[in-house]
């Protein structure tokens, strides 16, 4: 029986079949390497969007700092063979030092980076992340933090936006009509999620406290707002 010594790194890697490395003949140096991503020619057809996913990075929303789920993507003209998706971080990586803010203008600017790292005429992104607000409760007015989910959907194409989204989905308080209808004295309550989409002209700019006049509309149409704190003074509103 062979002898075999599993103590050194050396001695596992001969016992379970690793070979000696070779000496390599491909160039190790970027100028020297074959960049396929960048080969042209005729490849039939352009791709209206190529690019990544589920990117997470610090965001700042209103002046609450929480994490943003992004997705981004660029045209592909059809001369190309692909692009190098390393640059999409590398564009968000020079916003980030400045913090990203999770509005329509930051965004803008992300895009605008992106189509030149990529040299492309189109670039989007959908980015989503926690919205946290102040709430205070009806009566004692206790202020805590209440929080919704936004998602930003940009586009672009040259310098002109050609989509603009924002959603917003909130969690609600209702009461449920089938047990107010049976009831004698009181109903239970239930919570419900509330999700609205707005498309926003392209052109146009919004204002400052948009999310919340949204917020405000979405809570308007349901039994009660969601409050993080509540005293017994609370209950007799």
């Amino acid at each position: 029986m062979t002898e075999f010594d599993l103590s050194t790194r050396e001695g596992r890697w001969k016992h379970f079949g690793s070979v000696d490395p070779i000496e390599g003949t491909k160039p190790t140096t970027k100028n020297e390497m074959t960049d396929l991503q960048s080969t042209h020619k005729d490849f039939l057809f352009e791709i209206e969007e190529v690019g990544i996913k589920n990117l997470v990075y610090p965001v700042l929303v209103d002046q609450y700092q929480t994490a943003g789920t992004f997705s981004f993507s660029t045209s592909l003209t059809k001369d190309e063979k692909g692009i190098n998706m390393s640059r999409i971080i590398e564009s968000v990586e020079k916003h980030y030092d400045n913090g990203i803010e999770l509005e329509f203008n930051t965004l803008y600017q992300v895009l605008r980076t992106l189509q030149t790292n990529m040299k492309q005429n189109a670039a989007g992104v959908d980015v989503s992340g926690k919205w946290f607000f102040d709430r205070y409760s009806p009566t004692t007015n206790i202020k805590a933090v209440g929080n919704a989910d936004v998602t930003y959907g940009l586009a672009i194409d040259g310098d002109k936006v050609t989509r603009k989204e924002l959603t917003i989905e909130a969690t609600v308080t209702t009461l449920c009509p089938c047990s107010k209808e049976i009831s004698e004295y009181s109903a239970h309550n239930q919570r419900g999620v509330v999700t609205v989409k707005t498309y926003i002209n392209k052109d146009q700019d919004i204002v400052d406290d948009y999310k919340n006049k949204i917020l405000d509309a979405m809570e308007a149409n349901a039994s009660s707002i969601l409050y993080p704190i509540l005293k017994r003074p609370d209950e007799n509103v």
